[in-house]
């Protein structure tokens, strides 16, 4: 201790170094996603880091089924976690980009193409040209 208040005193964390360490994007993805999933254990998320660019891209993939809860109403659910994974970057004097992908269990391919089939609307059908509906009649304006 010094008695000497005028005397500048060292820091209690001057031993740190100065380089900002790297935040761990999974498990921050994970803790910010998985609440939004009926099965958290389908979140598959890889991050991939370039020191020299000082960039980190991080992927997602998940079961179709929670798209919706996942991206929220207009996208402020993703938008918020984009965020959130953004601050923490700029924290570290990084930038982070989140791509996401479809769904990550296999099998899933195959009956993919007949859902979408399925929940597809039918096609609209064309007016019967066979019926006669008599058009409006235009009348001219009198004043």
């Amino acid at each position: 201790m010094f008695l000497n208040r005028s005397v500048l005193q060292p820091h209690l964390n001057a031993r740190i170094r100065s380089s900002k360490p790297s935040p761990n994007y999974v498990g921050l993805v994970k803790f910010l996603i998985q609440p939004f999933l009926e099965s958290p254990e389908s979140l598959s998320v890889d991050c991939e880091f370039s020191h020299t660019l000082k960039r980190a891209w991080i992927r997602i993939a998940f079961d179709d089924r929670d798209k919706g809860k996942v991206f929220g109403r207009g996208g402020r659910n993703i938008q918020s976690i984009r965020t959130v994974i953004a601050t923490a970057a700029e924290l570290a004097g990084q930038k982070v980009y989140l791509d996401m992908y479809g769904s990550n269990t296999l099998g899933r391919e195959e009956n993919s193409s007949e859902d979408h089939q399925q929940r597809r609307s039918p096609e609209p059908r064309m007016a019967d040209r066979s019926v006669n509906i008599p058009k409006p009649v235009v009348k001219p304006r009198t004043r």
